[in-house]
């Protein structure tokens, strides 16, 4: 149907008919009334010869509706691009493709596409939960951009905020997360380089953070014999016990459960997604280990959950990350004398200090990764037979310095 220019009085009343009904405002621009009641706005055009239709939305003056006035004004837009000789039509489909591909290159969906890769891989829950915070810090001001047209300025203007609050090794990492970021783009053909890289000394770097260790051999058997003396809960003794035998990662002992442990055959696997360098360490357990461990047995060996020092709200949930270092502030020794991390220094100073081991056996029973790929590749083994035998003359000294025997100065090590 043709007639005068629509209003919206005119929409407003218009019903609905048995057959498709279309009212004309001139100038191609017409409002399809659908049996259903549905009032769609079209544009009819000829292009190269042939008839077309271009579909610019349905009436109405709500966000999802077109009003009268914003459809005349995509008409002109549209007839303007047939007199410059564009099909209105071919340049829509262009555009919603290019918004299509705009939004499958921003920030945030690579930045979702790298967290669902890394929890395939199987990161740690903590490590997993520490990337997403990160990422949700980027995605705030990077989130809606296309990668391609991120620049260093901009990611630099995301991480001084946090350096000027002090917040130095949050920055840090968070450079360091949005550079993983552009380096799943740049792998995916999203990206052509990784801006980061041009950051590096932007911002102030954080003064390391050195976790505090007893590596004088008579202040540790001081430190032995106040655990001993421990008068708290029986898990949290055997874990501070544990730790110093075993020179493990605190969260690697937290999380332990009854099944990675072979009392028989002296060995505890901790599998790959608990370990730093997320690949499986045995660690050989000596005789004073393998003791502690089956009197531990009898109180936490039966939980649901299999684990191995279960929390006191919860069997299902592990010991908290404060547990043993709260436990060392309480037999007497400060955050600057001792920490739960801090066993692993002790271990690693003494044995490298006794002679007796080889540098790679030590760095073995520590899960230290190689840097050297070549020479990784050609390591023979784990050292384990050198390791079963060190961390039992471990154990043994850390009896003799526990009891305040005759400590031995140890000549440096030849390597």
């Amino acid at each position: 149907m043709a007639g005068a220019k629509l209003t919206d009085k005119a929409i407003k009343h218009a019903k609905p008919g048995e057959k498709l009904a279309i009212l004309s405002d001139g100038g191609g621009l017409q409002l399809w009334l659908t049996p259903t009641g549905g009032k769609l706005w079209n544009y009819a055009y000829r292009f190269g010869g042939k008839r077309k239709r271009l579909a610019i939305g349905p009436y109405g003056k709500d966000p999802a509706g077109v009003p009268l006035e914003a459809a005349r004004k995509r008409r002109d837009e549209a007839a303007g691009l047939v007199r410059d000789g564009v099909d209105p039509a071919t340049r829509k489909r262009q555009v919603k493709a290019a918004r299509a591909e705009a939004h499958s290159n921003a920030f945030s969906v690579i930045a979702a596409e790298l967290f669902a890769k890394k929890q395939r891989e199987g990161v740690a829950a903590a490590t997993a939960g520490k990337l997403e915070w990160l990422l949700g810090l980027a995605k705030a001001d990077l989130g809606s951009l296309p990668i391609a047209d991120i620049s260093a300025g901009e990611i630099l203007r995301v991480l001084q905020p946090l350096e000027a609050a002090g917040k130095l090794e949050t920055a840090k990492r968070l450079r360091a997360t949005i550079g993983a970021v552009f380096r799943h783009a740049v792998a995916t053909a999203r990206a052509d380089n990784d801006p980061t890289l041009a950051l590096r000394g932007a911002i102030a770097s954080p003064k390391p953070q050195h976790r505090a260790a007893i590596t004088d051999p008579k202040a540790f058997g001081g430190l032995l014999r106040a655990i001993e003396g421990f008068m708290g809960q029986p898990t949290t003794k055997a874990a501070l016990q544990l730790i110093a035998l075993l020179a493990c990662r605190p969260g690697e002992l937290r999380h332990a459960t009854w099944r990675e442990f072979d009392l028989d055959g002296c060995a505890w696997e901790v599998p790959a997604q608990r370990t730093k360098m997320r690949r499986p360490h045995r660690i050989p357990l000596s005789t004073q280990a393998v003791a502690i461990l089956k009197t531990l047995h009898p109180i936490t060996g039966h939980g649901a959950a299999g684990l191995v020092f279960p929390g006191l709200r919860s069997v299902k949930r592990p010991i908290s990350e404060n547990t043993l270092n709260g436990a060392l502030r309480r037999i007497g020794f400060s955050q600057d004398e001792a920490s739960a991390h801090g066993f692993r220094s002790t271990f690693s100073t003494l044995a490298n200090e006794s002679g007796r081991w080889s540098v790679n056996g030590i760095e073995a029973a520590l899960a230290h990764i190689e840097p050297n790929a070549v020479r990784r590749a050609y390591a023979r083994g784990d050292y384990w037979d050198e390791r079963v035998k060190m961390m039992q003359w471990w154990a043994d000294y850390c009896d003799t310095l526990r009891q305040g025997g005759r400590v031995v100065e140890f000549k440096a090590a030849s390597v």
